[in-house]
């Protein structure tokens, strides 16, 4: 199977971005526009990690979102559970291998979004982006990032989202359903997974709805804003410092 289903099984995601990873960040820039340079920066910004910190980004993928967490000092942890991008992100640093002391001040830990192989409360921050539509059960991957979150600790979300525009968004709906396929059919490794990502983000919650999930796992402090118009959101939380879980 070369993409996903959208009941979203996990051994069919990892291959899929498995298969994907080889030409995934050049499609991403391809498909955006060159948009997501600027949603990655968006996100760094709202982590705001500094020296001494240390940063999980989740599903990372091949790490390139990563390194934007490091330029401040800050220790960034890559993790993703497709071996394939993984494995991917450290070869173009010069590395090999996957844990360990880390290749440019990012160390890959391959790793299940729904049960993370990290202690509790081991990070200052946390971050996932664009990887939180593909998870099986999205209240349980935003609990386990509470739990390896501090007290106080912060979480920032970059995912697709609704435009805001309604003009807009029937243009955009048409760039999913029709254009993007056939433009990654030109440059993916994988094209029959981009048919996935144009369907997992009509299916993804708005704004509201998201930051409703996210409180409901337990984060305080929720809100977001739009980038691009609403076709991407920044989602911000802070893990309660008194907390049951």
């Amino acid at each position: 199977m070369t993409r996903a289903s959208l009941d979203k099984q996990p051994h069919e995601v990892a291959a899929m971005f498995d298969r994907t990873a080889r030409r995934y960040d050049l499609v991403n820039d391809v498909l955006s526009l060159g948009q997501d340079r600027l949603w990655r920066k968006a996100t760094a910004a709202a982590i705001d990690a500094g020296p001494g910190e240390l940063v999980l980004d989740l599903a990372a993928g091949t790490g390139t979102s990563t390194d934007a967490f490091t330029l401040l000092g800050a220790r960034a942890i890559a993790c993703d559970f497709s071996i394939g991008m993984l494995r991917t992100g450290v070869e173009r640093r010069g590395g090999s291998g996957l844990s360990g002391g880390g290749v440019r001040g990012v160390s890959f830990v391959a790793g299940d979004a729904l049960r993370l192989p990290f202690a509790d409360g081991a990070f200052d921050a946390v971050t996932i982006s664009f990887g939180l539509r593909n998870m099986a059960d999205t209240h349980e991957a935003l609990r386990e990032l509470l739990r390896v979150t501090r007290p106080g600790g912060r979480m920032v979300i970059c995912e697709f989202s609704r435009p805001q525009i309604k003009s807009f968004e029937l243009v955009y709906s048409q760039y999913l359903m029709k254009l993007l396929p056939q433009v990654a059919r030109a440059v993916s490794s994988n094209p029959d997974s981009y048919e996935y990502l144009a369907e997992s983000i009509q299916e993804w919650p708005d704004q509201p709805a998201l930051a409703r999930i996210i409180q409901e796992s337990g984060w305080s402090k929720v809100a977001w804003r739009n980038l691009s118009l609403g076709i991407v959101a920044l989602h911000r939380a802070v893990k309660p410092k008194v907390t049951n879980r």
